[in-house]
């Protein structure tokens, strides 16, 4: 029997640890507060105890990413950083520079080590180099296809492999582009990309010798040439779970609850259709989720060895969903549902609740909007400053216990 492969989900709030525990990731990953690749992600270090605190009581694991390429100034601070590890006591820490694993290995000797994909591990050989520098994990680059996945875990028997399942792809090798520190000075490894590599380009010729500048017009497809598309393995699921990853990981610190929940949620119903009845898997069952999302379409990126222009949406960056977040459940009594809103809800729109361990969702059309501040009777509610709206439960023709805080709604845009 397959042993199935550890669901690891991110985590850049407080509120997406919440989420993510409750929609069954099996271990979640959060940056250590100004010193990883997701520097800018809006969680304080006690929001990260807080959130540890709740994964251990829930039975999950919390990996915090320390994964920056370190420079001199930033080893002055490490006494700093020892102090906030001692106080978070996570299970384990993500490093990607060779000094800053030297440094946890001697002041945090029995603290496990996990290599990240900024360390772009794309054979056995770079594996086991870090398996004898003292690491347990070793996240593989995104460029590793399915074949040389399987080569290196027959080779590397003993070592825990980590790999990308889903979300944004790099137009680089795992994150090192300089294209944002190079035209906006924000660097892509402090966590402060700004994605140009999305931003809509046109190609200028300068002849050389008289020095004019002159546009080369260009279609459609030839505007966006760097927009990846975003990575999606559920369709090979099966194949994945059979080659014997240690850990699927999401991409996606500085996404939203939504975007964590829906995902992980998906995910987790997939690896527990596969444990429970391998032979009649089918992992499109669980795509219709994944396609509510916002999303520049999907790709298998180096799944099958190198990419195709299918990989690449030269179109547009903008999302190819027809849906949106509509509110989290924020509270739930006898007799009502509080939901806060993420975008604007109508009197007739129609919102589905994602259900924790249940594919299917629960639905429920809207014939008032109420407000939930001061029960005001609206054709509509817009959200910000934490607007919410009631829903009564006798509007819900279900088993509406199964509907509790944390619990995520979408809707038809």
């Amino acid at each position: 029997m397959i042993k199935l492969p550890e669901l690891l989900a991110p985590a850049g709030t407080l509120d997406a640890f919440k989420t993510a525990i409750l929609y069954g990731a099996d271990a979640i990953y959060a940056g250590l507060p100004g010193f990883s690749m997701r520097a800018r992600a809006k969680i304080t270090v006690d929001e990260v105890r807080t959130g540890i605190e709740l994964a251990h009581a829930a039975g999950r694991k919390v990996y915090l990413a320390f994964n920056l390429f370190a420079h001199e100034r930033d080893f002055e601070n490490m006494s700093r950083v020892s102090d906030v590890i001692n106080y978070l006591r996570p299970d384990a820490l993500i490093v990607a520079d060779a000094g800053v694993l030297m440094w946890v290995r001697e002041h945090h000797p029995d603290m496990p080590i996990h290599i990240s994909t900024q360390a772009n591990i794309c054979s056995a050989a770079s594996v086991k180099f870090w398996q004898r520098a003292g690491a347990r994990l070793c996240v593989l680059a995104r460029e590793v296809s399915h074949d040389e996945f399987k080569i290196i875990r027959e080779k590397c028997p003993d070592v825990g492999l980590e790999i990308f399942i889903h979300g944004a792809m790099c137009m680089s090798y795992s994150g090192r582009c300089l294209l944002s520190n190079f035209i906006t000075g924000r660097p892509s490894n402090r966590g402060a990309c700004a994605q140009l590599c999305r931003w809509k380009y046109d190609v200028i010729l300068r002849e050389h010798d008289t020095g004019i500048e002159m546009p080369i017009d260009e279609d459609d497809r030839g505007a966006y040439i760097m927009n990846a598309r975003d990575l999606c393995l559920m369709p090979r699921l099966r194949e994945v779970i059979e080659s014997r990853p240690d850990s699927l990981k999401i991409e996606g610190r500085n996404r939203s609850e939504y975007y964590v929940g829906a995902v992980t949620h998906a995910y987790r119903a997939a690896l527990d259709a596969y444990a429970h009845n391998p032979d009649e898997f089918d992992p499109m069952l669980f795509m219709a989720e994944l396609e509510r999302l916002e999303t520049r379409g999907y790709t298998t990126a180096f799944f099958d060895g190198p990419v195709t222009p299918d990989a690449q949406n030269y179109e547009t960056a903008r999302s190819t969903s027809d849906y949106h977040a509509a509110g989290v459940i924020t509270s739930v009594d006898d007799e009502k549902i509080t939901l806060e809103l993420r975008n604007e809800i109508k009197q007739g729109d129609t919102i589905t609740f994602i259900v924790p361990h249940d594919i299917s969702g629960i639905s429920v059309t809207l014939p008032q909007i109420i407000n939930a501040k001061n029960n005001d009777v609206l054709p509509k509610m817009s959200a910000g400053q934490h607007n919410s709206l009631v829903i009564p439960r006798k509007w819900i023709q279900c088993a509406s216990n199964t509907l509790v805080p944390y619990t995520l709604a979408y809707k038809k845009k």
